[in-house]
């Protein structure tokens, strides 16, 4: 039906860059040419691939744009468009079909310009095209690229969680980065839609916090783009209370077309686990048998002990995070715990780690808190004095057994699962049975960064469920794509990969006989070692897709590496230095801040 000219539709009209061209008289005729939608939350507005034939003014709610899916998941959510914002502009002057899918995150209200409508505008006023094009290019150009969520619902598993405590918290940490409005049970019953619409136009973020009656929890859920479920991590874990996906919200005739596709937007939301550890105290294992419990694949976790905790959480979910990513490089990798330590001295906290070989095993020492002096004492034991390549065998499957390197693995980092790490942590490798890169956020640390390690040749390839997994560099040496994936703000990328040349100093066809090689044993440098072919040859696939992560991040660390080699265990103090130098010097020359803070 068409739309009703009323003074709050002008305004928002107004405030487009599409329309804000356009007379009271006009902004009327096009009001007349508008349909009015109503979208529940997870219905769709448009899916990808569908033909390009409107044009929308989101009036109110939010609207989630989603991706192609993962491997055997739902779609990725790419980002959050706030109430106000024109979409489909793009499609409709180039023709081209829709090449993302956006569905209401809530109850949302839209007005809809078809193609017909929109040509007749243009004929009447060709202004009006003159805006739809600069907000298309603005789109191709990313220039107006999708925000993180803005409202949250703070969803507490019962009356004994600290939902108040927590919401008082995050709304602190939040105000760097605009206005942050806490809305509790008192405050906000008996209010009309118009009310909340009115403080989610005046605020930044909102904090829903469901810390009242059933309805209340429902009306929370229904206002937020996305969910924050609050748990004590003490407690044994068990069903929860209310339903925390939208499988049962009534189908609306947008939705009924593609009523089949409907089950994988079920949770079309992004939701986080916050499991709140009693006072001097972590509970390890908590957020595995919490998220076995939701049954939830796509829930994020999060630890909250103390209040940088909280204040790491309101990074990630405004978009402001520092994610670190660690490349593979042998011997190389040490140059990795200086990088990390000039990245602290200068103020910058890590709010997610990944990495990738030896950068999977440094990025976990970082995920675990630990502090630089325990980095080099863990490292330099396991990794040096260690000597995890020692156990040589009959290379039927590698030269070396890898009992060693697994037992180092499991005493310096425990028995514990990847969910424990404080701080957001995956680690990468190679799926040689799918040939595919495998992203490792759940299970056992060492049983991970041993297959993450696995340098084809040298060590054996992790065997688990049927699956044979190497070392990640095979694939993905610089896995800034899995962060930039999640989209949560700048990404550091540390890269000290195998881009540089293996040399000969030798022209032979074959190796010679064991008495030749003899008398040119104080030569023998001169023929690279079989470590270091299997190390390359396992690395160098992937440096054709490195070119182009390199380009996702916003700070890319290539200390000068050159002389040291990848099996060059005791240059372990050197490494660090040249890694310290040159974090230390880019930092100090660098024209564009990578600190938290506005």
């Amino acid at each position: 039906m068409s739309t009703r000219s009323t003074p709050d539709l002008h305004a928002l009209l107004e405030h487009t860059a599409v329309f804000g061209h356009l007379k009271p008289s006009q902004l009327d005729a096009l009001l007349d040419e508008m349909a009015w939608l109503w979208l529940p939350g997870g219905a769709p507005l448009y899916l990808r691939g569908e033909e390009s034939d409107a044009l929308y003014v989101l009036k109110s709610g939010s609207l989630g744009v989603f991706g192609v899916p993962r491997m055997g998941g739902a779609p990725r959510m790419l980002g959050v468009l706030p109430a106000g914002v024109t979409l489909g502009e793009v499609g409709l002057i180039s023709g081209e079909p829709r090449t993302h899918s956006v569905r209401a995150l809530r109850d949302s209200e839209v007005l809809r310009l078809s193609r017909a409508a929109f040509e007749k505008l243009v004929e009447r006023h060709p202004l009006a095209m003159l805006g739809a094009a600069q907000v298309a290019v603005r789109h191709l150009l990313n220039d107006d690229a999708p925000s993180p969520p803005r409202t949250f619902a703070i969803l507490p598993f019962d009356v004994g969680t600290d939902a108040r405590t927590f919401a008082e918290s995050l709304q602190r940490e939040l105000l760097p980065w605009g206005a942050c409005a806490l809305i509790d049970a008192q405050l906000g019953h008996g209010r009309d839609t118009d009310w909340f619409t009115a403080r989610e136009a005046e605020s930044r973020f909102v904090l829903y916090v469901a810390d009242g009656d059933a309805q209340w929890r429902r009306l929370c859920r229904r206002q937020a783009d996305a969910l924050l479920l609050l748990v004590d991590a003490s407690r044994e874990p068990a069903a929860w209370p209310d339903p925390i996906s939208d499988r049962n919200v009534p189908e609306a005739a947008t939705w009924t077309r593609e009523s089949s596709a409907a089950a994988e937007y079920a949770h079309h939301r992004p939701r986080h686990l916050v499991l709140r550890h009693p006072p001097g105290t972590f509970v390890f294992g908590a957020a595995r048998a919490w998220r076995a419990q939701l049954e939830d694949d796509e829930l994020n976790h999060h630890h909250w002990r103390r209040g940088d905790d909280v204040a790491r959480l309101a990074r990630l979910l405004s978009g402001h995070g520092t994610g670190l990513v660690l490349s593979g490089g042998g011997a190389r990798g040490f140059a990795q715990i200086g990088v990390i330590q000039a990245l602290r001295e200068s103020g910058i906290s890590i709010d997610s780690v990944v990495g990738t070989s030896v950068g999977a095993l440094i990025g976990a020492g970082v995920a675990y808190e630990w502090g630089d002096a325990r980095m080099r004492e863990v490292f330099r034991r396991a990794l040096v004095d260690g000597k995890p390549f020692s156990d040589w065998t009959l290379p039927l499957v590698a030269l070396t057994r890898g009992a060693r390197t697994t037992l180092l693995l499991r005493e310096a980092f425990g028995e514990i699962d990847i969910e424990d790490l404080p701080v957001p942590f995956a680690c990468v490798s190679a799926d040689l049975t799918l040939g595919v890169t495998a992203v490792h956020r759940e299970g056992l640390l060492w049983r991970w960064l041993r297959a993450s390690s696995a340098v084809p040749g040298i060590l054996p390839p992790l065997f688990h469920g049927g699956h044979v997994y190497v070392d990640g560099a095979v694939i993905n040496n610089l896995p800034t794509d899995v962060l930039a994936e999640a989209g949560r703000g700048r990404i550091i990328a540390v890269d000290i990969g195998a881009d540089d040349t293996l040399r000969a100093g030798v022209d032979e066809p074959a190796s010679p006989p064991l008495p030749t090689l003899w008398t040119e044993r104080r030569t023998l440098h001169r023929r690279p070692s079989t470590f270091s072919i299997l190390v390359r040859a396992g690395m160098v696939n992937s440096e054709t897709g490195s070119a182009r992560r390199r380009e996702l991040a916003d700070l890319l660390l290539r200390p000068d590496m050159r002389d040291i080699g990848f099996l060059d265990w005791r240059q372990f103090d050197r490494a660090i230095k040249i890694g310290y130098r040159h974090t230390r010097d880019i930092l100090r020359n660098a024209s564009v801040s990578v600190q938290q803070k506005p």
